[in-house]
């Protein structure tokens, strides 16, 4: 029997919206924040172009964050524990120094090229005009890579064995690995998100490592 086309008018009335559970709409800011920066070219994200994408008020959004800044730091959060619990696990299931200094470059651009808005924020493009301190943030984010990358580095001797690395290589060539992975992942978002950070990646890391 094929349905009655003309319904009663209560059944097409629209359901009440839910109310968000506690911490869904703060999930739901920090996921609509991170889809902007995805776009290429987005400029300085606003509070009201932030609200208008959610269909809420700024006052709403204030409800759940102080301001825009703390929206950031919440994407950081992410960025940081994201990134250091993959690092974890990593020097968990690996103990050789040159496996777990390139697993760790590698897992950093693939986390980027996953989350092309968090990129944005890791290589500081969405931060010019924000806070101070989430730019300071971010630069303790990659010395702490940076002192990852020569905790490993130090495990590889010179020439492939144990021995110990001087300390001024260790450090030297850690150095160079947090700019090469910062170096490909500016060049990741400045390029529309089109040119992948782990392109020929196997190739650049058995030539810095």
């Amino acid at each position: 029997m094929m349905p009655d086309p003309t319904p009663a008018a209560d059944s097409i009335s629209p359901a009440p919206r839910k109310r968000p559970k506690p911490g869904e709409r703060r999930v739901q800011i920090l996921q609509t924040l991170a889809a902007m920066l995805e776009q290429p070219g987005a400029e300085r994200i606003t509070t009201a172009a932030l609200a208008a994408r959610l269909g809420v008020s700024e006052a709403a959004l204030y409800r759940h964050f102080a301001g825009k800044a703390q929206m950031f730091e919440g994407l950081i959060e992410f960025i940081e524990s994201s990134v250091f619990g993959l690092i974890n696990h990593i020097n968990e299931r690996e103990t050789d120094g040159r496996v777990q200094t390139q697993r760790i470059v590698q897992m950093l651009l693939q986390f980027g090229e996953k989350n092309p808005g968090m990129v944005r924020v890791m290589v500081g493009d969405a931060l010019v005009f924000e806070d101070e301190r989430l730019m300071q943030r971010m630069t303790q984010f990659l010395d702490r890579i940076e002192a990852q990358l020569r905790q490993s580095l130090r495990l590889i001797g010179p020439d492939g064995t144990g021995e110990p690395v001087p300390a001024a290589e260790v450090s030297g060539r850690a150095s160079v690995l947090v700019a090469f992975a910062l170096g490909r992942l500016q060049r990741y978002a400045r390029s529309g998100f089109k040119r992948l950070p782990t392109e020929q990646l196997d190739l650049a890391l058995a030539l810095l490592t």
